[in-house]
């Protein structure tokens, strides 16, 4: 299902309208979404996992850092970060970063059609801070460095073929990307106070070798028209790729990164916000601001990792305070949707779902022993909305 607010708009002219059941807005800007009542409920009380989670719904361990991942022989990384996952025959794969500096890089556990691990292995080594990444089309994924002159590497998530570091994508304090089918390019983030929205248009779609890497160029308000600007040079260095294009957009810390119909979304930490970009006219705003949240307590309060669901539901992990993921609905309502208690000193990372939508991975990344060596990954099963 697609999700709400700007597609759609040349249509709508500026209206709200219903189509195929989901509300529609048009080119006037949208208010950002409010605290609400999720649409799975209150938080129930925590599992024997520490979990928070609405009723129907169950947690279990996969793996902890440090440990071999239950039902193989291979030992998981430390500090799990952003991760993806991949249909595999009748099972899935789970992809995991490493967050540490250096000997980063990730890792990947199997599934069976029936949830059972099968297997765990590595899938890219010597590499720096791998925070978050992203999915490609073509069933690889984009692990990025989150360090200054940092690279995307692409790599294979079963492992067979070596990863093959990316520097066309330009070489910058990488956290997330994002692959846009329909304009065949591939959305970045850049994790610094002042960092930019970037795009990398391959020179043939499929294949990272080579292309444009380009920044996004707007006013300096929260919503508005933008356009796109090639950066003269991708490799960063002597001048940051951020400073080299007058007119481009300043974010402040920008983390996660989804796409989905036409619509792009990425986050901020340094001002807690989610932005939404409408592809189809090129016009962005704000998708959650908790400066502006209008009644009661805001409820994401340390944006990072983002992904969605078939409903249109955006689910975002939080970076600090509480150690919720919440849920912002095609409604604009925002609401918690699992809490880990214990743990204040981690952040939650890398949420992804299972290929057919009933299971919810992400860790922990310092678990309850607020180190990088104590990170627990998990999966939540339940009746998600389709």
């Amino acid at each position: 299902m697609e999700r709400r607010t700007l597609l759609r708009a040349a249509v709508l002219g500026g209206s709200s309208a219903v189509l195929g059941g989901t509300l529609w807005r048009g080119a006037a800007y949208a208010a950002p979404a409010q605290p609400g009542t999720s649409p799975y409920g209150a938080l129930g009380s925590p599992d024997a996992n520490g979990i928070r989670l609405p009723a129907g719904f169950t947690s279990r361990v996969i793996a902890r850092s440090g440990q071999t991942v239950p039902g193989t022989s291979y030992t998981w990384h430390n500090a799990p970060d952003g991760g993806a996952c991949y249909t595999d025959g009748t099972g899935w794969i789970y992809v995991s970063n490493s967050e540490i500096n250096p000997s980063g890089g990730a890792s990947a556990v199997r599934f069976s059609s029936t949830g059972t691990v099968t297997g765990a292995y590595r899938i890219l080594s010597g590499t720096r801070q791998n925070c978050a990444g992203g999915k490609t089309p073509w069933n690889t994924w984009l692990s990025c460095e989150e360090v200054s002159l940092g690279y995307v590497y692409e790599t294979d998530p079963w492992g067979v073929n070596a990863a093959v570091q990316r520097p066309a994508m330009g070489r910058f304090k990488h956290e997330a990307a994002a692959a846009d089918p329909v304009r065949k390019v591939v959305y970045l983030t850049e994790d610094e106070t002042n960092g930019r929205f970037y795009r990398f248009v391959p020179t043939t779609w499929g294949s990272l070798a080579s292309g444009t890497l380009q920044v996004m160029v707007a006013g300096s308000g929260t919503s508005g028209s933008f356009s796109w600007a090639n950066v003269p040079d991708p490799d960063g260095s002597p001048t940051t790729t951020r400073t080299q294009v007058s007119g481009s957009k300043s974010f402040n810390g920008g983390e996660g990164c989804h796409y989905a119909d036409d619509t792009v979304w990425f986050t901020t930490k340094g001002d807690n916000r989610v932005w939404q970009l409408n592809l189809t006219n090129n016009t962005y705003e704000l998708a959650y601001d908790d400066s502006l949240v209008t009644s009661g307590t805001a409820p994401l309060t340390g944006v990072d990792n983002i992904t969605g669901s078939a409903s249109g539901d955006l689910y975002v992990a939080e970076d600090g305070g509480s150690m919720d993921i919440c849920v912002i609905t095609p409604a604009d309502v925002v609401a918690p949707f699992l809490r880990i208690d214990g743990q204040s000193g981690s952040e939650i990372t890398g949420p992804a779902f299972s290929p057919d939508g009933t299971r919810l991975y992400f860790s922990s990344q310092r678990g309850t022993s607020g180190s990088s060596s104590g990170g627990i990954t998990y999966e939540v099963r339940g009746p998600f909305r389709a």
